[in-house]
C-alpha cells in the first residue's frame, strides 16, 4: 500500500507532551526546508505546561492545548482531537513525546496516518523505562524507531530505525543523549519521506523508495 497525499502540501500535526525536543528538531527542518512538501500546520498538547509550547511559539506555530482534566473520559478527550483534526485538515499525525495512549477508534480512523518515535529499536524494549532495560539486559546495540502507530503499544509497521552502540560506561542518561540525536535526524526524514510519497508498505513491511 502506498501512502498517497491528499494535495501538493501535506498538513502535519506534532502532539506532544514535554520539553519537545523532537519538536525543534521539526520545525528546524521545516526551517531548512527539509521536510519535503509537509507543512507543520498545528501543534497539540495535553500538558499546558509543556515546554515544547515554547518552540511552536518561536515558530508561530497554531497551538491547541486540551488538557485531560477538562473532559470526562478517553473517548470524549480522543473524539475532540479528531474533531480538531478534521477541522484542520490534518493528513498526517506525529507522536513526538506525546505520553497519552489514543484510543482505538482514534487509531483507526486516522490508520496509517499516525507515526511515533521510539526510543529502541522495536520490537525490543517498547514502553517506557527503555534505557534502564537496555542497560540492564546487556544489549550492545540500541537506538531508535519511527513506526506507524496501531492499537498496540509501540507495535505498529517499522518505518525507519538508527542505531547506537551502548559503551560500556553508558548511564541511562549518556545513552539516551546520543540516541536523542539520531531521533532529531530520523524523525525530519521520514516526515519528508512520506510528504514525497516515497513511503510503500506490503502488510507489515515498508519500503522506502
Amino acid at each position: 500500500m502506498k501512502y498517497y497525499l491528499l494535495g501538493d502540501e501535506m498538513k502535519v500535526a506534532v502532539f506532544i507532551s514535554g520539553r519537545g525536543s523532537n519538536l525543534k528538531a521539526i520545525l528546524e527542518a521545516e526551517g531548512r526546508n527539509e521536510l519535503g512538501k509537509a507543512e507543520i500546520a498545528l501543534v497539540v498538547t495535553n500538558n499546558p505546561i509543556a515546554g515544547g509550547l515554547k518552540h511552536a511559539e518561536n515558530y508561530d506555530k497554531k497551538i491547541v492545548i486540551l488538557d485531560s482534566k477538562n473532559f470526562t473520559d478517553k473517548d470524549e478527550y480522543d473524539n475532540e482531537l479528531k474533531q480538531l483534526m478534521v477541522k484542520n485538515e490534518i493528513e498526517l499525525i506525529v507522536l513526538a513525546g506525546y505520553m497519552r495512549i489514543l484510543t482505538t477508534s482514534f487509531v483507526d480512523y486516522f490508520e496509517k496516518k499516525i507515526i511515533n518515535i521510539h526510543p529502541s529499536l522495536l520490537p525490543a524494549f517498547p514502553g517506557l523505562d527503555v534505557h534502564e532495560k537496555v542497560l540492564d539486559y546487556g544489549v550492545k546495540f540500541s537506538g531508535c524507531t519511527v513506526h506507524f502507530v496501531n492499537t498496540e503499544i509501540d507495535a505498529g509497521p517499522i518505518i525507519s530505525q538508527e542505531v547506537v552502540e551502548v559503551l560500556d560506561d553508558d548511564s541511562p542518561e549518556t545513552l539516551a543523549e546520543r540516541i536523542l540525536a539520531e531521533e532529531h535526524k530520523l524523525l525530519p526524514r521520514v516526515i519528508k519521506n512520506i510528504s514525497e510519497s516515497k513511503i510503500i508498505m506490503i502488510n507489515r513491511k515498508v519500503r522506502i523508495l
